[in-house]
């Protein structure tokens, strides 16, 4: 019995040290590759001073699994490099005329290891007006009216996806901001079978969500390390004057830019009355980003794999992409 009893005890105290002691988070013990990701620090709230992030301040999970984060450097000094392309929507409304300053001023005021692109949206493609130029004279002076009128295949996604595709990759921030309405003009409706009975065939009707290049252009970006940014503004058109069009507009660059870790910048589905708040807190997010470099989990083949980046720093909140690019295990 008092064998029995000494037991009990011994259990007793295991089962308080248990409850006492500390979690400690389980980390992959699989051997991971090195990836690495471009984040944001924003302010939860912004009328409180934001926190500068240092190493052991994020924290990236995989699944169940905490991974080791080998550095975390600022976005600054001679890690400030930055490619930056401006793409407008060419089906944007003459409305948007009066903001085209706020760009411009936008370009001017960029640091110097800021090199910028601008180029215009239209027929599922992008029409460079200036390449990568660190002469942001250039870039601003390149800045036009949107011609204001439709092609045969306006689609602000397959246009970033197809520049996308074509940018050198290199070891650099590369993020994207598009002026536009968001509207897949292109793939503006979508075929269902007939309510009316199955002898009636299939029916087009009003795309009922958002397009399915959303998707795709989002999957393309994060691939390629690419944050995507949007300033809403108003198209021409029919489309244009529909307000579940415009809604279905403005959810797909909502959807683009928090995915890929950027902004979408918006009134609603009416026009920014001034680009220059908005273009303000874009600039502060450039000021704020690092390079995150972790040790991801590989799985067989290379492929996008979901990841969770966290802080506890009083007032911080990160933005980045949903998913990391993560090479084939060996």
């Amino acid at each position: 019995m008092k064998i029995y009893n000494s037991v009990l005890s011994s259990l007793g105290i295991l089962w308080v040290i248990a409850l006492t002691s500390p979690i400690v988070h389980s980390q992959a013990k699989v051997p991971g590759v090195q990836v690495h990701l471009v984040i944001t620090n924003e302010a939860v709230n912004a009328d409180k001073e934001l926190s500068t992030l240092r190493e052991g301040d994020v924290k990236v999970k995989q699944g169940k699994d905490f991974l080791k984060v080998n550095q975390l450097i600022p976005a600054q000094g001679e890690n400030a490099a930055l490619q930056l392309f401006i793409l407008i929507d060419d089906t944007l409304g003459s409305g948007v005329g009066n903001n085209l300053n706020d760009i411009r001023d936008f370009i001017n005021a960029q640091s110097a290891p800021t090199v910028i692109a601008v180029g215009y949206m239209s027929n599922a493609n992008v029409n460079i007006v200036q390449n990568l130029t660190a002469e942001h004279d250039l870039a601003a002076k390149a800045i036009r009216l949107p011609r204001g009128n439709l092609s045969t295949m306006d689609s602000p996604y397959l246009s970033l996806i197809s520049l996308v595709k074509g940018w050198p990759q290199q070891n650099v921030r590369r993020e994207v901001l598009m002026v536009t309405d968001g509207l897949d003009r292109l793939r503006g409706n979508q075929v269902s079978a007939s309510r009316l009975g199955p002898g009636y065939g299939p029916v087009y009707h009003s795309m009922p969500t958002m397009s399915p290049d959303v998707n795709s252009a989002s999957e393309i970006s994060q691939r390629y390390n690419v944050l995507v940014y949007s300033l809403y503004a108003v198209g021409v058109g029919r489309a244009a004057r529909s307000s579940w069009d415009l809604q279905v507009g403005l959810s797909g660059l909502t959807k683009l830019a928090d995915e890929t870790g950027g902004d979408c910048f918006s009134l609603g589905t009416s026009n920014l009355v001034s680009f220059k708040p908005s273009l303000e807190r874009l600039e502060k997010m450039f000021d704020n980003q690092y390079y995150v470099v972790f040790q991801a989990i590989p799985k067989a083949k290379a492929g996008l794999q979901r990841v969770n980046l966290t802080t506890e720093v009083p007032n911080a909140e990160i933005a980045a992409p949903d998913n990391a690019w993560v090479p084939a295990g060996k």
